[in-house]
């Protein structure tokens, strides 16, 4: 939380006052991680063409990422990255990449049972290998960005529910740039990944078990299995082909539109939502607290 301490009888600043304000927080915190996002991606994107140093450049751009918001709650929030303590990372993380995997493989494994997803052949382990780089920093930048700022500051002001309900929306909606996306596209994305992460960061109150969550569903699907990751094409593992209705295979958007998915993940994502509740960490609306105190 940013440090509102002022000495005593001086009114916080202007800059101040606009540095508290949820929204001018999200623009300076996303601002912070864009703009050396941008200054190390865009040379990258233009001039490498050699996919081994392109590899590279993702995991420099994950540490990026994560430097940059370490960086942004140190000098504007002024307080302990408390998020990234190294000291859950392990447990945390590896937890997340256990969960991901495990929730994709039981949808996948659903669909292959129904007869919709069906193995075609093998692209070797060199392929799937080559695909982790740019998963892990796509689970990183959006965890960062979406839960690490969006839901986080959301929350101290509006509370866990409002903020769960908002960020999993704004999730949602910006999986409509993919291709092959459509509203009903974003809404299962919203419910499945949305709420289901932000459950997750609830839970811990740190970003590992989200992120080690978003790149184990990711790998798993496009890396292992090949099926359309938010409706890119992805090259894993297995050649495969999905048979069957778009309700059932998730269409060209791929099987996290899938109505199994969908229902998967929901499941999931109450349950986290549960063990967040037994534990304490639902934050109320800060009108709440103001109103409370002011009864006192």
């Amino acid at each position: 939380m940013i440090d509102q301490t002022e000495p005593p009888g001086v009114a916080p600043t202007f800059w101040r006052r606009v540095l508290t304000f949820p929204v001018s927080q999200m623009v300076v915190a996303i601002l912070f991680i864009a703009i050396p996002f941008a200054a190390v991606s865009t040379p990258f994107n233009l001039f490498v063409t050699d996919k081994p140093l392109r590899r590279v450049g993702a995991l420099l751009l994950t540490a990026i990422v994560l430097g940059a918001y370490w960086a942004y709650v140190r000098i504007v929030e002024r307080r302990a990255v408390t998020e990234l303590s190294s000291s859950h990372a392990v447990r945390e993380l590896g937890g997340g990449l256990l969960l991901g995997a495990l929730l994709f493989s039981t949808s996948i494994g659903i669909l292959a049972a129904s007869g919709v997803y069906q193995i075609t052949g093998n692209n070797g382990w060199g392929v799937m290998l080559g695909s982790v780089p740019g998963f892990i920093l796509t689970g990183v930048l959006e965890e960062t960005v979406i839960r690490g700022v969006v839901f986080r500051i959301l929350e101290k002001s509006l509370g866990s529910w409002l903020a769960l309900g908002i960020s999993a929306v704004i999730f949602g909606g910006l999986h409509l740039l993919n291709p092959g996306a459509t509203f009903l596209n974003a809404a299962a994305i919203s419910v499945e990944g949305g709420v289901l992460l932000a459950a997750a960061f609830m839970l811990t109150r740190r970003l590992w078990l989200c992120i080690g969550i978003h790149i184990a569903w990711n790998f798993t699907q496009g890396g292992i299995f090949s099926v359309a990751v938010s409706g890119g094409k992805s090259t894993g593992l297995l050649q495969s082909r999905m048979v069957g209705p778009d309700w059932l295979t998730g269409g060209t958007f791929g099987a996290e539109a899938s109505v199994v998915a969908f229902a998967v993940c929901a499941a999931a994502g109450a349950v986290l939502i549960v063990l967040a509740i037994r534990k304490g960490n639902v934050v109320s609306p800060a009108w709440v607290g103001r109103a409370a105190s002011q009864a006192h």
